[in-house]
């Protein structure tokens, strides 16, 4: 296994240009930032944009838990790639990790500055202080459930990494890269159900929405009558269906998931 490494400071375009790299050097395999991407899919890990503060964030893409090294570790041996690229703020830290992970000696060092020019570093820092984004190499779909309740946008870029599929990153704004949490109230979501069921005519009334936090998001249990006339079961599994879709949509929570009663026929 050849191991890779491309470093530069915090906010300097590192994991924006890890794809661009990785297609030339024929790279399918990514340590950044806490996670094992392979081949285009987060393998294993968590990402370090998920802890609460940037000390935290720091301990995770060094992998201090050993639960979480573990399991990337197990993962990198299976997959056994011929060449990976690690993504780190220094050579030594990217070191660190090299040796954290058990890999092979870094063979080649490769520097943000040598691949960008000063214009692009300027434009990739001011987006992380003014803005607070952050880039992963990964799909959006892939992140979901670690990033529930952070905004995340997808971002298309060329075709060719991991077999010719279309390349997608994604942007997050963690909460360490803003001042203030991002909460939405139960009465929110309780809202958004209630406005897409009056737009069903088999729903009489919503008669309570309860949200509740999980582990990778919220879970929504949702009471309503239900009119005569309609197929109801089918009634209840579309508005099960276009309320999870909004929710996450709006509110950039996971929903794990959504249940609908049906207490009384109208």
């Amino acid at each position: 296994m050849k191991v890779y490494a491309l470093t530069g400071r915090s906010g300097t375009g590192k994991s924006y240009k890890a794809m661009d790299l990785c297609r030339q050097l024929k790279i399918w395999a990514i340590i950044d930032d806490g996670l094992f991407i392979l081949n285009y899919r987060v393998a294993a890990g968590s990402s370090a944009k998920t802890a609460p503060t940037k000390i935290g964030a720091t301990k995770m893409a060094l992998f201090n838990d050993q639960k979480i090294r573990d399991e990337v570790a197990a993962k990198i041996k299976e997959a056994d790639p011929e060449r990976i690229l690690i993504i780190g703020t220094s050579d030594k830290m990217a070191e660190r990790i090299a040796a954290r992970l058990d890999l092979p000696a870094i063979s080649e060092f490769i520097h943000i500055e040598d691949i960008t020019t000063k214009e692009e570093r300027a434009i990739a820092r001011k987006q992380r202080v003014g803005q607070g984004k952050h880039l992963i190499p990964a799909p959006s779909f892939q992140l979901k459930k670690q990033f529930s309740g952070y905004f995340m946008d997808p971002l298309q870029i060329i075709k060719g990494f991991g077999g010719g599929r279309d390349s997608e990153k994604s942007v997050v704004r963690p909460t360490y890269s803003y001042k203030g949490d991002y909460i939405i109230s139960d009465k929110v979501i309780a809202d958004i159900v209630r406005y897409i069921a009056i737009n069903s005519p088999a729903v009489a009334e919503v008669t309570k929405v309860g949200a509740y936090d999980s582990p990778t998001g919220i879970d929504i249990n949702v009471a309503v009558e239900m009119n005569t006339g309609f197929d109801v079961i089918q009634a209840a599994a579309r508005l099960q269906e276009r309320c999870t879709a909004r929710i996450e949509s709006m509110t950039a929570f996971n929903v794990d998931s959504l249940n609908v009663t049906i207490t009384e026929l109208v």
